[in-house]
């Protein structure tokens, strides 16, 4: 009786996986030969582990990241320029606790995307809350949230994202209230989270997509002077895999 209220008192306070593992414990006798200390220490790593990982699934869901990419399955191999001890250090914390950017060049196809994600990937396993937007949508919901009244809850979110994915920078021109937009949000953002832009076009030709000289100048001011750059070179990824796969069938 005394233990199937422990398991109840254990369940009311939401630490099931606690009280999985207590009952696991029950049903395994040797267990009786750890001390005191070595059994609750089983048990509180077993709740531990279970909220890390839904906390692990909750920020990677919340990313909405556009491939499934981590570190481990980047391509290193195909010469593209990627700088793997770089590359590297972005898969830890450090950059992100003093809020610096990065930034990930490159022509159509050499994998800026997926670095992008993979990053982000790491960085939700370190914790940290991270989210993808394509520059167009990310345009569009802050206009669209001006219109209805919820821009100051959408900046809010934006803010307070450890790391923003904003990918197909200056892929056209800016209007007017877009660089007014983004300038808002990378404001918001200055000195407290990290941003990755990844973009076709070298840093040095956008304030001629952006536009106006002076809020380029500012958005290149919050976006450039701690960023971490990465200069992809090469053919397209996906050229090379579909030449991959057309060899290996017409070898069999």
């Amino acid at each position: 009786m005394l233990t199937q209220q422990t398991l109840d008192k254990l369940h009311d306070m939401k630490l099931a996986a606690m009280a999985n593992a207590f009952t696991e414990q029950l049903g395994q006798p040797d267990l009786n030969e750890l001390s005191f200390e070595d059994r609750f220490a089983m048990l509180v790593d077993r709740q531990w582990t279970f909220k890390e990982d839904r906390r692990m699934t909750r920020l990677l869901r919340t990313a909405r990241l556009r491939d499934s990419a981590c570190i481990e399955n980047i391509d290193f191999k195909t010469p593209r320029a990627l700088d793997k001890s770089l590359v590297v250090r972005l898969s830890g914390s450090d950059w992100i606790k003093k809020a610096q950017n990065a930034i990930v060049l490159g022509p159509t196809g050499v994998g800026k995307t997926y670095l992008a994600c993979a990053i982000a990937n790491s960085t939700c396993r370190n914790g940290f809350a991270s989210m993808y937007k394509r520059a167009p949508r990310l345009y569009q919901e802050v206009a669209i949230a001006r219109a209805d009244g919820s821009y100051p809850k959408l900046m809010n979110k934006l803010s307070k994202v450890k790391v923003l994915i904003i990918d197909d920078f200056c892929i056209a021109p800016m209007t007017d209230p877009e660089r007014r937009d983004l300038l808002e949000v990378l404001e918001d953002r200055q000195s407290i989270s990290s941003t990755i832009i990844a973009t076709q076009v070298p840093v040095e030709n956008w304030i001629e997509h952006i536009g106006d000289p002076t809020l380029a100048d500012a958005i290149l001011d919050r976006l450039v002077h701690n960023a971490h750059k990465i200069n992809l070179k090469g053919e397209s990824m996906r050229k090379i895999r579909s030449s991959l796969t057309k060899s290996a069938k017409s070898g069999r």
